[in-house]
């Protein structure tokens, strides 16, 4: 049964794929992510915001390339808005006082004593045995249905002629004259959103920013991952 409290998580790329060698000496494929460190940029509170979450940005963004936007998310910028309200007695916002980030997400769930402007490492990640891990899965564009769902295809015998990766027949005739939502056909592969749940750590190293587990990621090499504690028990 899964739980209903979610885990403040961590933020990461994937470095790439090895394997290790168990007690027993077997080879364990293992996919190798660099994870943090990560800043708190906002820490959302149900009284402010309606809900539970922590905002984390991860990896610096040079100030020549960030927007005035995401410069004044990090850090206090001087505008006549923020004049006018601080004449108004209005609370500023928290700042970290940190570097524009390249990527920044939500974590939902309770804060767990982290506050604005504090850091997020994979230390936190020592304790934990399984994680789910979020990434993009890499694009293969318009695919055909023997790449995209691994169909058989045609014959390569008699009564084939230059259709043998063809779909073949998505039956429906005079009735009900049209084809159900849902039939395996060629389109778009890859480029979505995947989550690969209850993924076992294998070791976590501090020192690199550095945590190893079972199997494998979505994505290719370099690829930004969302690591957090897995709720599937």
């Amino acid at each position: 049964m899964a739980g209903t409290e979610k885990a403040i998580g961590i933020l990461g790329r994937k470095v790439g794929m090895t394997q290790v060698f168990d007690e027993a000496g077997s080879a364990v494929p293992v996919t190798v992510l660099q994870a943090g460190p990560c800043s708190v940029l906002q820490v959302r509170t149900p009284e402010r915001d309606g809900y539970e979450a922590v905002q984390l940005g991860y990896l610096d963004k040079p100030r020549r390339l960030a927007r005035r936007s995401e410069r004044g998310h990090v850090a206090k910028l001087d505008s006549k808005r923020s004049k006018k309200r601080s004449a108004a007695g209005v609370e500023a916002v928290a700042k970290a006082g940190c570097e524009p980030k390249r990527w920044v997400r939500e974590f939902r769930g309770s804060p767990d004593g982290l506050e604005v402007g504090g850091e997020v490492t994979v230390e936190k990640f020592a304790e934990i045995d399984r994680v789910d891990v979020t990434s993009t899965s890499k694009g293969r564009g318009f695919s055909g249905a023997m790449k995209r769902h691994n169909f058989s295809g045609q014959r390569a015998t008699h009564g084939v002629k230059k259709c043998h990766r063809h779909l073949g027949g998505t039956g429906c005739s005079a009735y009900p004259s049209r084809l159900f939502k849902g039939v395996r056909m060629p389109g778009q592969y890859g480029n979505a959103r995947c989550t690969i749940r209850n993924q076992k750590v294998v070791s976590v190293d501090a020192e690199n920013n550095l945590i190893v587990i079972r199997g494998a990621v979505p994505g290719p090499n370099g690829a930004y991952v969302a690591i957090r504690k897995t709720n599937t028990l």
